[in-house]
């Protein structure tokens, strides 16, 4: 199965990361999505293609400050509302 997933935009409110350190943020939620991706796949009303104008994941608390675990925290939180497993 193929998936292909485009995040346009990600807006993080109250997250400090240097412009240096975004790449690692990105770097980190992608490598993590796609882990989660492969292992549970998507839910099936995913399955069939869908486009979403936003998904919001208000609550989510990010610990730490190092940008890759970040972006594994917020990969989590994007396959929880996605994905099935």
């Amino acid at each position: 199965m193929n998936i292909n997933l485009h995040i346009d935009r990600l807006v993080l409110d109250g997250v400090n990361i240097a412009p240096g350190q975004r790449h690692l943020l990105q770097a980190g939620m992608e490598a993590e999505l796609t882990r989660l991706l492969r292992k549970g796949g998507l839910s099936s009303s995913f399955a069939q293609g869908i486009a979403l104008s936003s998904m919001s994941a208000s609550g989510m608390q990010l610990t730490g400050n190092n940008p890759t675990q970040i972006g594994h925290q917020i990969a989590q939180s994007v396959y929880r509302g996605i994905g099935h497993e």
